[in-house]
C-alpha cells in the first residue's frame, strides 16, 4: 500500500511493553476492533482517501481504515493559538516525521511509536527486537514507574492534567516526575484549567473514576490545585472533621478517599462511583460551630452536586443515582431498626420499587461508604441484605389483583383510585413485615 510509512502509538506500544497486547479481534457483525492507535508518515490526505481510508477527524486529518475500522491519523504537530482544549493550529503534512509527532504527546510511556512491519499477525512485537522508536525515554520511566510529561508542550493543553491524575489512578505505584509536577502548578496558577470544556473533564474524570485506585486522581489533583478549580465542593472535604466513634480516619476526605477505593475493589459500576464520590459533598460547608457533626448534611449534598452535575453536563443515570443516595444514605445505614411501614416508605423514597435494578446500585454505594472507613474495610453490610428482602417481599406482592377487586367492590368512583392505592400499600406492608420477620428469627438461631 505504501510510499508511506505506518507506526504503532501511543497506549498499545506501552501496554505492549508491559506485556499486555492490544490484539484485534472480530465482532458479531464482521468487523474488526482492536484499541489501537496508528500513525501515518509521509502521505497526505488525497493519498489516504485514494487507499480506501475513510475520512472521519474535524480538527485533523484522521481515516478508518477500509477494512479494520482502526484510526488512523496523519502525523502532524501543533502550536498553541488561544487557551483551553480547542485553542490549537494543526500542522499535517508529508514532511511531519514520527518523532515529531510523538514529540506533542502528553507522557514520555505514551510517546513511543513501532512501525508497522514489526508487528506479527497479531500486533504484537518483540520489546527486545530493536525496532522500538524512543526518542523521550519512554521506556526507560514505565521501568522506573514515572510518570514525566515529554516536553514544555505539555502545559499547552489542560486536558493532560487530568489525563495525568487518571494514569496515577491506574498505576498507584508509579510517581510523577517533580518538575512535571511544578508544570501542572503552573498551568494551574496561569488559570489554564479554568478554559477546560465539561465533555472532556467529564470523560478524563469518569475514566479515572473507573481506575484501580481512584482516590489517586484526586489526590493528583488536589496536589496540582485543579481540584479546587474542576470540584470545589469535593476539595473543601479535606480537613473537615467527623466524630471519631462513627469515622476513626475524622478527616472527611480521607473518608471520601476509602469510599472510592472501597467501590473500586467492589468493582462498583461508573453510576455508583459517581454517588460515592458525591455523597457527602455536605460535610464540606458544615458550619464550624457544629463542627464534628454534620446535621442536615444529606439535603446540602444534594444541592451541591446537582450543581457539580450541570456544570460537567454527568449524564442522567449518574445524577440520578447520586441523589438518591446523597439524600437517603444515612437512612439506609441506621434502617435495621425500621418497622415494615418505615421500611416501605424508605424504599418508596428510592423508587425500588419500580426501579429495582438501581436500588440494588444504591444499596452497593451505601456499602462502599460504610466499609470506605478506617478498619472496617471487611465489615458485612447488614443493611443491604435485609433492605434487598424487603424490596423482594414488597415486588412478590400481585397487585392486578388487589386492584380488581378494590375496584370491584367500590362504590364511588371517584375513590377508587385511593382506595387501590391504600390497599397495595397494606398488603405490601404485610408481607415487608413477614419478611423482616423471618429473616429476624433466622438471624437468631
Amino acid at each position: 500500500m505504501a510510499d508511506f510509512c505506518t507506526y504503532l502509538v501511543g497506549g498499545a506500544v506501552r501496554d505492549g511493553l508491559l506485556g499486555h497486547f492490544h490484539t484485534a479481534h472480530r465482532l458479531p457483525d464482521g468487523s474488526v476492533h482492536a484499541d489501537r492507535d496508528w500513525v501515518v508518515v509521509g502521505a497526505s490526505p488525497q493519498v489516504l482517501h485514494a487507499q480506501g481510508f475513510i475520512p472521519v477527524g474535524r480538527d485533523f486529518p484522521v481515516f478508518l481504515h477500509p477494512h479494520t475500522r482502526e484510526e488512523y491519523a496523519l502525523a502532524r504537530t501543533e502550536r498553541k493559538t488561544a487557551r483551553g482544549y480547542h485553542g490549537f493550529d494543526f500542522y499535517a503534512e508529508a514532511d511531519v516525521t514520527i518523532e515529531q509527532d510523538l514529540a506533542r504527546r502528553d507522557l514520555t510511556i505514551n510517546a513511543m511509536a513501532i512501525p508497522a512491519e514489526a508487528l506479527d499477525s497479531d500486533g504484537c512485537f518483540d520489546p527486545l527486537h530493536g525496532d522500538l522508536i524512543d526518542p523521550y525515554g519512554g521506556q526507560r520511566d514505565l521501568q522506573a514507574k514515572v510518570l514525566r510529561h515529554v516536553t514544555e508542550a505539555f502545559h499547552e493543553d489542560p486536558v493532560r492534567i487530568l489525563r495525568m491524575a487518571r494514569f496515577a489512578a491506574r498505576w498507584p505505584d508509579f510517581t510523577i516526575a517533580p518538575e512535571t509536577q511544578a508544570l501542572m502548578q503552573q498551568m494551574v496558577a496561569h488559570g489554564e484549567v479554568d478554559h477546560l470544556v465539561p465533555e472532556r473533564v467529564w470523560q478524563e474524570l469518569s475514566r479515572g473514576l473507573m481506575e484501580q485506585r481512584p482516590s489517586r486522581m484526586l489526590e493528583v489533583l488536589r496536589g496540582c490545585g485543579a481540584l479546587a478549580v474542576l470540584l470545589p465542593s469535593v476539595d473543601k472535604l479535606w480537613g473537615v472533621p467527623q466524630r471519631a466513634e462513627h469515622h476513626p480516619e475524622v478527616d472527611t476526605g480521607l473518608h471520601l478517599q476509602l469510599v472510592l477505593d472501597m467501590a473500586a475493589r467492589l468493582q462498583a459500576p461508573l453510576t455508583v462511583r459517581l454517588a460515592c464520590l458525591c455523597h457527602d459533598l455536605g460535610k464540606g460547608n458544615t458550619p464550624a460551630d457544629v463542627l464534628p457533626r454534620h446535621i442536615g448534611h444529606e439535603a446540602r449534598s444534594v444541592k451541591l452536586l446537582r450543581e457539580l452535575c450541570d456544570h460537567w453536563r454527568v449524564p442522567r443515570d449518574c445524577r440520578e443515582l447520586a441523589e438518591v443516595v446523597a439524600r437517603e444514605h444515612g437512612h439506609i445505614h441506621q434502617s435495621a431498626h425500621l418497622s415494615a411501614p418505615a421500611t416501605l416508605r424508605l424504599l418508596e423514597r428510592c423508587d425500588a420499587i419500580r426501579r429495582p435494578a438501581r436500588f440494588a446500585e444504591v444499596l452497593l454505594a451505601c456499602e462502599c461508604d460504610a466499609r470506605g472507613r478506617l478498619g472496617h474495610a471487611n465489615d458485612a453490610y447488614p443493611p443491604a441484605t435485609r433492605l434487598q428482602r424487603a424490596l423482594d417481599a414488597a415486588l412478590a406482592v400481585e397487585t392486578a389483583p388487589i386492584a380488581a377487586e378494590v375496584q370491584a367492590r367500590s362504590t364511588d368512583p371517584r375513590k377508587t383510585g385511593l382506595l387501590i392505592a391504600q390497599a397495595i400499600e397494606a398488603a405490601r406492608t404485610t408481607a415487608v413485615a413477614q419478611a423482616l420477620n423471618t429473616l429476624a428469627h433466622t438471624a437468631a438461631r
